[in-house]
């Protein structure tokens, strides 16, 4: 009887070693590298979400090509050094596809050489041009340019007629690249830069900063980050009578920073992806359908509104979805290539087009963004805007 049970034993194993190559054959390892928890929260933890509904999607009608997609999400907590480590391990033990993230532009700069490297498709959610400029071969990315959001800022500044502004931004890659690019572009505007203060991203009150910004004699703040922090700017400048407009960068699209900010945030100017006024749209907008299913599917299945954020990461997975499906196959290089050649793609953020020297695939001309507002703790399209083209260069 041993002997059989043995035998039986043996022969299940050759049958599981055997079936293991089919198994993986049929399965798609996608990595994830997202800020679910820590400061970046309100970016990782709808982006995390976003990829969960969207596999779950993708699995339930046969998967891609008929292969089901294995989705690993890292949660880095916004940690550069823990982005690294997870990046290592994707793609040197779980040998995915592709990774999707991280949430946040040190996150990515941190690990774009791993990627680079390990020759693993990257699609980040962050918004800093130094993710793609210059150009990597295997990196992408999906949030606007930031280079773009504050030409739209300054384009409203200038239809605002204001010429002195006061620059907050915090101490991460994304306030850093965000603060090269408003210091680049103002002179370009006629824009005097008066104050500019850089704030820890873990700051819970702000009040020197936003004390010596209002001191300066500027017109308008223009604060440049993703943390909870940017709510307390908000919520020190009305405390101290400030009494001009607050811009704030395209990292402000989630409701849960109006509400954080309470009253204080009405009247804040922003450029955003056009989901967070996707019921203003007129029918025949080119992303209205879009949009209007990710908000609908996203809304009904975790019971809290979609931000732009969560649509970073819809994007990742759209743009990678159909550069496997024009692939045809799952090998690396392929996806890779298959990218650089996807045309107008609808996403939440813009219509994409890639190319080898593109690596981001929208622009300011491109739907990428659209001026909001928040009128009675909600978001709205800005009416009294610039519009495009409106407003030119200095």
């Amino acid at each position: 009887m041993k002997i059989v049970s043995f035998f039986v034993v043996s022969i299940l194993c050759i049958i599981m070693l055997a079936a293991s190559p089919v198994l993986a054959a049929d399965t798609i390892k996608v990595g994830a590298i997202l800020a679910v928890t820590g400061p970046a929260a309100f970016l990782g933890a709808p982006e995390a979400k976003t990829l969960e509904m969207m596999v779950e999607d993708i699995n339930k009608k046969g998967g891609i090509k008929g292969k089901k997609i294995q989705l690993i999400i890292k949660d880095s907590g916004a940690s550069p050094e823990k982005a690294f480590s997870f990046a290592k391990q994707l793609i040197e033990e779980d040998k995915v596809l592709a990774i999707i993230g991280p949430s946040t532009s040190g996150e990515t700069m941190k690990i774009k050489n791993v990627a680079e490297d390990g020759k693993t498709i990257l699609l980040s959610c962050a918004a800093a041009e130094v993710i793609v400029n210059p150009v990597a071969k295997y990196v992408f990315k999906t949030p606007q340019m930031d280079k773009d959001a504050v030409v739209k800022i300054f384009q409203q500044m200038n239809y605002m007629k204001l010429s002195k502004v006061g620059v907050l931004s915090s101490n991460t890659g994304f306030g850093k690249a965000g603060k090269e690019q408003i210091e680049k572009l103002a002179p370009e505007y006629g824009i005097q830069i008066v104050a500019n203060e850089v704030y820890d991203k873990a700051a819970t009150d702000l009040t020197a900063e936003v004390t010596k910004v209002k001191a300066s004699g500027a017109q308008a703040i223009l604060n440049w980050s993703i943390e909870p922090a940017q709510a307390i700017v908000i919520k020190n400048a009305r405390q101290l009578g400030f009494k001009g407009p607050i811009f704030q960068s395209h990292g402000f699209g989630n409701i849960k920073y109006v509400q954080a900010a309470g009253e204080a945030a009405e009247g804040v100017i922003f450029p955003a992806g056009r989901l967070l006024v996707v019921d203003m749209l007129p029918n025949n907008h080119p992303q209205k359908a879009v949009l209007t299913k990710y908000k609908k599917d996203y809304e009904s299945k975790y019971k809290e509104e979609a931000s732009t954020f969560g649509g970073h990461a819809y994007d990742a997975m759209v743009i990678l979805e159909k550069a496997i499906e024009k692939a045809g196959s799952t090998d690396k290089e392929a996806v890779r290539s298959a990218i650089e050649s996807l045309k107008n793609v609808v996403g939440t953020g813009g219509v994409f087009s890639f190319s080898p020297q593109d690596h981001n695939g929208i622009h300011i001309d491109s739907f990428s963004f659209e001026m909001i507002t928040v009128k009675k703790g909600k978001f709205e399209i800005l009416q009294a805007s610039a519009g495009k083209g409106t407003a030119k260069k200095k």
